[in-house]
Protein backbone atom coordinates (compact mmCIF):
# COMPACT_ATOMS: atom_id res chain seq x y z
CA UNK A 1 0.00 0.00 0.00
CA UNK A 2 1.57 3.38 -1.06
CA UNK A 3 1.54 6.20 1.11
CA UNK A 4 1.31 10.18 0.13
CA UNK A 5 2.00 10.95 3.81
CA UNK A 6 5.02 11.24 6.13
CA UNK A 7 5.38 9.49 9.61
CA UNK A 8 4.05 12.34 10.66
CA UNK A 9 1.28 12.78 8.13
CA UNK A 10 -0.06 9.52 9.14
CA UNK A 11 -0.18 10.18 13.22
CA UNK A 12 -1.53 13.80 12.02
CA UNK A 13 -4.50 11.69 9.97
CA UNK A 14 -5.06 8.97 12.81
CA UNK A 15 -5.44 11.48 15.69
CA UNK A 16 -7.65 13.79 13.63
CA UNK A 17 -9.91 10.74 12.63
CA UNK A 18 -9.97 10.36 16.89
CA UNK A 19 -10.62 13.99 17.28
CA UNK A 20 -13.19 14.19 14.70
CA UNK A 21 -14.83 11.34 16.30
CA UNK A 22 -14.92 12.67 19.56
CA UNK A 23 -16.53 15.83 18.41
CA UNK A 24 -19.29 14.29 16.38
CA UNK A 25 -19.82 11.60 19.65
CA UNK A 26 -19.97 14.84 22.00
CA UNK A 27 -22.49 16.82 19.49
CA UNK A 28 -24.89 13.99 19.16
CA UNK A 29 -25.24 13.41 22.89
CA UNK A 30 -27.56 14.86 24.98
CA UNK A 31 -25.02 15.31 27.76
CA UNK A 32 -23.89 18.96 27.78
CA UNK A 33 -25.98 20.54 30.72
CA UNK A 34 -27.34 18.33 33.48
CA UNK A 35 -29.57 19.29 36.25
CA UNK A 36 -32.77 18.65 37.50
CA UNK A 37 -36.11 20.05 36.85
CA UNK A 38 -39.47 19.07 39.11
CA UNK A 39 -37.17 16.58 41.44
CA UNK A 40 -35.92 14.57 37.72
CA UNK A 41 -32.42 14.68 36.38
CA UNK A 42 -32.60 16.47 33.23
CA UNK A 43 -29.96 17.04 30.54
CA UNK A 44 -29.29 18.44 26.96
CA UNK A 45 -27.27 19.13 24.45
CA UNK A 46 -27.48 21.38 21.20
CA UNK A 47 -30.53 19.70 19.48
CA UNK A 48 -31.43 16.34 22.00
CA UNK A 49 -32.56 16.63 25.70
CA UNK A 50 -33.55 14.11 28.21
CA UNK A 51 -36.34 13.97 30.39
CA UNK A 52 -38.08 16.97 29.58
CA UNK A 53 -41.24 19.21 30.57
CA UNK A 54 -44.71 18.95 28.96
CA UNK A 55 -47.86 20.56 29.47
CA UNK A 56 -50.60 18.00 29.98
CA UNK A 57 -53.84 19.53 28.73
CA UNK A 58 -56.37 16.39 30.38
CA UNK A 59 -54.93 17.29 33.86
CA UNK A 60 -53.97 20.94 33.27
CA UNK A 61 -50.24 20.45 34.69
CA UNK A 62 -46.83 19.45 33.65
CA UNK A 63 -45.56 16.59 33.34
CA UNK A 64 -41.78 15.08 33.07
CA UNK A 65 -40.97 12.50 29.91
CA UNK A 66 -38.69 10.55 31.34
CA UNK A 67 -37.01 9.48 27.62
CA UNK A 68 -34.55 11.17 25.29
CA UNK A 69 -35.05 12.68 21.69
CA UNK A 70 -34.58 15.06 19.49
CA UNK A 71 -36.61 18.68 18.93
CA UNK A 72 -39.27 17.78 16.63
CA UNK A 73 -37.84 20.97 14.62
CA UNK A 74 -35.19 23.61 14.52
CA UNK A 75 -37.78 26.20 15.79
CA UNK A 76 -38.52 23.88 18.66
CA UNK A 77 -35.01 24.15 19.79
CA UNK A 78 -35.39 26.66 22.82
CA UNK A 79 -33.15 29.85 21.81
CA UNK A 80 -31.79 31.19 18.88
CA UNK A 81 -28.25 31.01 20.71
CA UNK A 82 -28.95 27.42 20.67
CA UNK A 83 -29.73 27.18 16.91
CA UNK A 84 -26.83 28.69 15.94
CA UNK A 85 -24.64 26.72 18.18
CA UNK A 86 -26.14 23.43 16.44
CA UNK A 87 -25.65 24.90 12.85
CA UNK A 88 -21.86 25.98 13.87
CA UNK A 89 -21.20 22.91 16.07
CA UNK A 90 -22.41 20.73 13.35
CA UNK A 91 -20.95 22.26 10.50
CA UNK A 92 -17.73 22.15 12.52
CA UNK A 93 -17.81 18.39 12.99
CA UNK A 94 -18.41 17.69 8.96
CA UNK A 95 -15.40 19.74 7.71
CA UNK A 96 -13.30 17.67 10.65
CA UNK A 97 -14.97 14.40 9.62
CA UNK A 98 -14.23 15.79 6.16
CA UNK A 99 -10.32 16.21 6.33
CA UNK A 100 -9.12 13.21 8.85
CA UNK A 101 -11.27 10.72 6.24
CA UNK A 102 -8.95 12.51 3.19
CA UNK A 103 -6.25 11.98 5.57
CA UNK A 104 -7.28 8.35 5.78
CA UNK A 105 -7.24 7.98 2.55
CA UNK A 106 -4.06 9.44 1.88
CA UNK A 107 -2.14 6.68 4.25
CA UNK A 108 -3.45 4.37 1.23
CA UNK A 109 -3.40 5.92 -1.42
CA UNK A 110 -0.07 7.68 -3.23
CA UNK A 111 -0.29 11.38 -4.79
CA UNK A 112 -3.17 12.01 -2.86
CA UNK A 113 -1.90 14.65 -0.65
CA UNK A 114 0.76 16.75 -1.14
CA UNK A 115 1.98 19.51 0.63
CA UNK A 116 -0.40 22.11 -0.34
CA UNK A 117 -3.43 19.87 0.42
CA UNK A 118 -1.90 19.35 3.67
CA UNK A 119 -1.53 22.84 4.56
CA UNK A 120 -5.63 23.80 3.13
CA UNK A 121 -6.66 21.14 5.08
CA UNK A 122 -4.60 22.25 8.39
CA UNK A 123 -6.41 25.05 7.87
CA UNK A 124 -9.83 23.76 7.20
CA UNK A 125 -9.40 21.93 10.58
CA UNK A 126 -8.44 24.99 12.58
CA UNK A 127 -11.58 26.46 10.98
CA UNK A 128 -13.80 23.22 12.34
CA UNK A 129 -11.89 22.68 16.00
Amino acid sequence: MASSLTCVGVVWAFLSFLCAAAACVGFFMPYWLLGSQLEKSVSFGTFRRCSYPVRDESRQTTVMVEQCGRYASFQAIPSAEWRICTVVTGLGCGLLLLVALTALMGCCVSELISRTVGRVAGGIQFLGG
